[in-house]
């Protein structure tokens, strides 16, 4: 008896399967809006991650998450006696080439030109005595002779001495130009080891603690803007075509469930991700939400066109791409003209007097 119930129940739910009629709808005029779905991250404007020029240890860390920073900002030092050294012995080098501190071998050079100039002075003052008295037919032309060798030496002496005075004083200069060099290399490399920041803004993130290791290879913070974001989002090659600058965005975000927030495309990036086949475009906020934080996720509808009045189907209704299905049964091709994720505008081949069956799976 109670299998024959049962059997007598699964009849009727069979048949009454059978009977379900099949879902059916009428094209409605609508407002229908078509869009480009993308997908991204918030990043703050200026956004950037801090990375070390060298190696070492982190001898000192001068900052914490959520600190305001100015641009030239101290925000690591990282640790290398060598270097300071370097730059203690440069600094030494150029102290002693500066021409202050040569000022002895320059004066004592001075005073041999003003010695030897004193001494052709003289020599060419007794020659033209001498010459005056040889006129005179008083003494001899020997004498004579020999003064003029005496100018000749006592010339020689003295150009000599200035010349010793001018190589002397482009040798300290050469010197004391390399030794600044010197030293302005070394104050770069010391630099290097103290982290500074690029920009004006907030530290977001500090991945380095003291006594840590850092390398040119891993960032060591992130820094951005305080309080402007952008949107940092991911467009498929196949829709970039039809991404313009200044269009609306609609945009949600799994911190903000149930709210829609307003943007603009403002940059398209023209070069496309090979691994990826997309593009990355940058938009902003219309109005900002009022707490936002680096690389929170969301989603995007990128507007491309609207119509305001558009014969509209659901789109699980269109059978192919480019057909639906009459109330007569009758398969019937149509041209379809907008779509988004639910409806799609029918352009021509249905009225809103039609009826038509949602294609079975």
């Amino acid at each position: 008896m109670t299998k024959y119930f049962v059997s007598v129940v699964f009849v009727i739910l069979l048949i009454a399967s059978c009977k379900k009629k099949q879902e059916q709808t009428k094209p409605i005029e609508e407002k229908i809006t078509a869009s480009v779905y993308a997908s991204g991250i918030i990043k703050t404007v200026n956004q950037y991650q801090v990375f070390s020029t060298v190696n070492g240890l982190v001898a000192e860390k001068f900052i914490t998450e959520g600190d305001i920073v100015k641009k030239g900002s101290q925000l690591l030092r990282i640790s290398n006696s060598t270097v300071y050294l370097n730059e203690d012995n440069a600094k030494i080098n150029a102290d002693y080439a500066l021409t202050q501190s040569n000022l002895e071998k320059l004066n004592e050079l001075q005073t041999n030109i003003d010695l030897a100039k004193a001494k052709m002075d003289n020599d060419m003052l007794l020659l033209q005595r001498q010459k005056n008295l040889w006129k005179e037919q008083i003494g001899t032309q020997n004498e004579v002779d020999q003064r003029e060798l005496a100018v000749k030496s006592s010339t020689g002496i003295y150009e000599s001495a200035k010349l010793k005075y001018t190589q002397l004083q482009k040798q300290i200069n050469f010197q004391e130009k390399q030794s600044q060099k010197a030293l302005e290399i070394s104050k770069n490399i010391v630099g290097d080891y103290t982290i500074k920041s690029e920009v004006d803004g907030k530290v977001y993130n500090v991945l380095k603690e003291k006594g840590e290791m850092v390398n040119s290879q891993t960032a060591v913070a992130l820094i951005g803007d305080a309080n402007t974001f952008l949107l940092e989002l991911q467009v498929d090659e196949y829709d970039i075509a039809k991404i313009k600058l200044g269009q609306k965005i609609l945009i949600t975000m799994d911190s903000y469930k149930g709210n829609v927030f307003d943007a603009v495309v403002s940059k398209i990036n023209p070069i496309m991700n090979e691994r990826s086949k997309s593009f990355t475009i940058e938009a902003r906020f219309v109005k900002q939400p009022e707490a936002l934080y680096p690389n929170l996720t969301c989603e995007a509808n990128i507007l491309i066109q609207e119509k305001e009045k558009a014969l509209t189907i659901p789109r699980n209704y269109l059978l192919n791409g480019d057909s639906v299905i009459l109330s007569t049964k009758e398969k019937k091709k149509v041209i379809t003209g907008l779509k988004d994720y639910q409806k799609v505008e029918i352009v021509s081949g249905l009225s809103v007097n039609d009826v038509i069956f949602k294609p079975t799976q």
